[in-house]
């Protein structure tokens, strides 16, 4: 049985109160330990909405906080102990040069990042850790992460609601989206790096 059976089946037989917990969990665990099944688990929790089980607005309500929840833990990591874990070179598939570079994008374009931060699935953790590395006001952050956790998480809910027991459906569109996401985020990096180093060669 994969996670996400393992998932489905623990919640198809949980009543109320534990499913909202678990909704909190799920959404708040996917910011911790990427790649998770959290969305596919949301949009199922969407389709119980439509079966009557729970209750539309606080089902969002906790998937969005359990979101936000989330990243604020990353976020202090980041804050606290990133230059720490940077400096130990435990994170390997960013070389030191690289993470000055990412340093840079963050201090331009933060705010923007997390603002689309939910909609960047895979990223997220690295989002909410950077953002904490970077320093960004935590007053600002938070409400933004918010924001942009409260329309990503309506979107799964709802969907999983309109599907009703289709809801698996979610899963190709959910994969082609982020395949969609990846190839944007590939070819956004690979104009910086060529822009970075056409930039050294006429320095």
């Amino acid at each position: 049985m994969t996670d996400l059976e393992a998932a489905i089946n623990y919640l198809s037989h949980t009543q109320p109160a534990y499913l909202y917990l678990s909704l909190f969990f799920f959404a708040y665990l996917e910011n911790l330990f990427p790649p998770s099944p959290s969305d596919l688990v949301i949009a199922f929790v969407g389709s119980l909405v439509g079966a009557g089980r729970l209750n539309l607005a606080v089902a969002i309500l906790c998937a969005t906080a359990g979101s936000t929840a989330g990243f604020a833990t990353m976020y202090y990591v980041g804050f606290l102990i990133g230059r720490r874990i940077i400096d130990s070179g435990r994170i390997r598939f960013l070389p030191l040069g690289r993470i000055k570079t990412v340093e840079g994008w963050f201090a331009k374009y933060g705010y923007g990042l997390v603002i689309a931060n939910r909609f960047l699935s895979g990223t997220r953790a690295i989002i909410s850790f950077f953002t904490g590395l970077s320093e960004l006001p935590i007053r600002i952050v938070l409400p933004l992460c918010a924001a942009s956790a409260l329309l990503w998480n309506t979107i799964l809910i709802s969907g999983g609601w309109f599907l009703g027991h289709n809801w698996k459906r979610l899963e190709m569109y959910l994969e082609i989206y982020g395949t969609v996401v990846l190839v944007l985020l590939g070819c956004t990096a690979l104009f910086f790096i060529l822009r970075f180093f056409l930039k050294r060669a006429h320095a």
